[in-house]
């Protein structure tokens, strides 16, 4: 009778080492039906599954003086076929991502994230690290990134409560903790949409217009009534604006010149785009500094409120229909038909309450540094790195990337 053996090797890795303990199973014939390895400072942990046949002896025999002469250890655990079965039927099972981004990794993170998922009853197939090597001493530096990436099996009893979950680890432990499906689309994404203030810059324009004009106390307690959903988008924009009639045109450009792009967002987009990606700036805000990220990032798209401006001053009025977050989600799609793609290979990023029909749209919704009301309400959220950490949501590492 065929016997199933799982070959377990740990040890100091080298080169040629697989190849070694490969070469004798090949002089066997032996069939392998699994196969993994993993090397962690220079420490090797190999699994080979393989078929013997009945005459098994010789094979393991000198299977196990290879691994002597090579100075590792080696282990050998039969398996049944009831056991082998159990484990083939597990791969029908649903497979998801998740995704654990912080500045520097702890054990207590990666221990809270995995006592959600056992509890969850999923179980886990594979961790692996998705960010560079930390040289000693820059593990809390204040422009590191660190990921670790697990793959899950199973289906979870409620998404909902998971995710509430990990948000509470997230706010506890300043981490961000992403699930998703383990799909054909996580990997092929075509367009990435944002919101642009407080998303992919880091201000909120009309706030700064209206401190030119004088009146910043005044708009940014109406902006932040909208932000949190306590006010109908249209009228509170509507509103601010009017308080900015007047204000010369000049003042825009010198308002572009200090506006700060949001950590990550030249490494995201130049990265994307070097694979093919459509960038689109979809935003309550304005046409005129959306052009001009246009030009300085090589956006596709931009759709923003048009400011009229006559005699060179502001009237304290928009143009044309007004960008809020209905029209974003409209937008959205019909960017995403233009480019010939389901909206499943989507990913859309922003901050505010009217980014949340956008946000749950996409195949992929971010809500960025945003309010709690809005990170309850997106399926996925980043509050403590930068945007070229969704680089990692999509599964790049950072060797990919740089």
């Amino acid at each position: 009778m065929e016997k199933i053996i799982l070959v377990h090797v740990t040890g100091g890795d080298r080169p040629g080492l697989t190849r070694e303990l490969s070469g004798v199973l090949a002089g066997y014939d032996v069939a392998v039906l699994d196969i993994g390895q993993v090397v962690i400072h220079n420490f090797l942990t190999l699994g080979i599954l393989i078929r013997l046949p009945p005459d098994s002896k010789p094979v393991l025999k000198d299977l196990l003086f290879k691994a002597h002469e090579l100075g590792v250890t080696m282990r050998l655990h039969p398996l049944d076929e009831a056991d082998y079965a159990t484990w083939v039927g597990a791969a029908d099972k649903p497979r998801h991502i998740i995704t654990l981004l912080s500045r520097s990794i702890s054990a207590e993170q990666i221990a809270a994230v995995t006592d959600v998922v056992s509890e969850a009853g999923l179980n886990i197939d594979t961790i692996h690290r998705l960010s560079g090597r930390v040289p000693l001493g820059r593990e809390a530096h204040s422009a590191s990134r660190a990921c670790v990436e697990f793959t899950v099996r199973g289906t979870p009893e409620d998404i909902g409560v998971l995710r509430s979950r990990f948000l509470d680890i997230s706010a506890d432990m300043n981490a961000d903790i992403a699930f998703q499906e383990d799909n054909l689309f996580r990997r092929n994404r075509r367009l990435v949409a944002f919101d642009m203030d407080s998303t992919l810059i880091q201000a909120e324009v009309i706030d700064e217009l209206a401190k030119e004009a004088g009146v910043g106390e005044q708009v940014a307690a109406i902006t932040e009534s909208a932000m949190r959903g306590e006010l109908d988008f249209k009228q509170s924009l509507r509103k601010r604006l009017s308080l900015l009639e007047g204000l010369d045109e000049s003042v825009l450009r010198s308002v572009a010149e200090r506006l700060p792009l949001t950590e990550g967002a030249e490494r995201l987009i130049t990265t994307l785009k070097s694979v093919g990606y459509t960038i689109a700036i979809l935003s309550g805000g304005f046409t005129y500094f959306g052009n001009i990220l246009k030009e300085r990032l090589g956006i596709d798209y931009v759709h923003a409120n048009e400011l009229e401006i006559v005699d060179g001053k502001l009237t304290g009025k928009a143009l044309g229909d007004i960008v809020d977050a209905q029209k974003k989600a409209e937008l959205l799609q019909a960017i995403a038909e233009q480019e010939s793609i389901s909206l499943q290979q989507v990913i859309a990023v922003g901050d505010g309450a009217n980014d949340l029909p956008m946000l749950n749209l996409a195949g992929l919704g971010i809500a960025f540094h945003a309010k709690p009301k809005v990170k309850a309400g997106a399926r996925q959220a980043i509050s403590n790195l930068g945007l070229d950490s969704i680089l990692y949501l999509i599964g790049l590492s950072d060797r990919e990337m740089d």
